[in-house]
């Protein structure tokens, strides 16, 4: 079909394909323009923070800040605190990392309960156990909402003493204090 049509009129499609394709890159290009000026409206105040190099501390608060909505009535735990609990034998401790993570170190005499099993609480070990009995919740770091997901559901279940150790299982490792492998 092309190979039929007479040389002008392969020029002139020819010029039609260019100036298709200039139209499609430069609409392309304007909403590229624009998403780019819309993202920086946006999120005008993590730019300012970047440039400034306090990015960090920013993104830090705005998580603080979030976590205190979402997990409002989960009472937390430092360090200090847990370790004074696991060394009074006052509670259990819940590990709510994953089963490999579980296996391979945590706290000294830890349930896990991993994130996998969370949606089928009542089936687990655990909730055969009294419900007055404190818990401390942990997951690996303190970035991690694992243990404050984990406590909220243990409330939900009916656990009326339930603590989230925020400084998470590294914490609590680079501490020194005690820890075990495997079960």
């Amino acid at each position: 079909m092309v190979g039929d049509m007479p040389k002008t009129t392969k020029a002139a499609a020819a010029v039609m394909i260019q100036a298709t394709w200039r139209r499609e890159l430069a609409l392309a290009g304007g909403y590229l323009f624009l998403a780019v000026i819309l993202g920086l409206s946006f999120h005008w105040s993590l730019v300012q923070a970047s440039l400034r190099g306090n990015l960090t501390t920013l993104l830090d608060q705005k998580h603080q800040e979030r976590r205190e909505v979402q997990f409002q009535g989960v009472k937390t735990l430092d360090l200090a605190q847990a370790y004074q609990i696991w060394q009074e034998k006052r509670a259990l401790f819940v590990d709510a990392r994953k089963a490999e993570e579980y296996q391979e170190l945590h706290v000294q005499g830890a349930v896990n309960v991993p994130p996998e099993t969370w949606a089928e609480l009542a089936s687990l070990e655990l909730m055969k156990m009294d419900r007055s009995r404190e818990l401390v919740v942990y997951c690996s770091q303190e970035s991690c909402d694992d243990a404050l997901k984990l406590s909220k559901k243990l409330k939900a279940a009916g656990f009326s003493r339930v603590l989230a150790f925020t400084g998470g299982f590294r914490a609590w490792d680079e501490a020194g204090y005690p820890a075990d492998t495997g079960r």
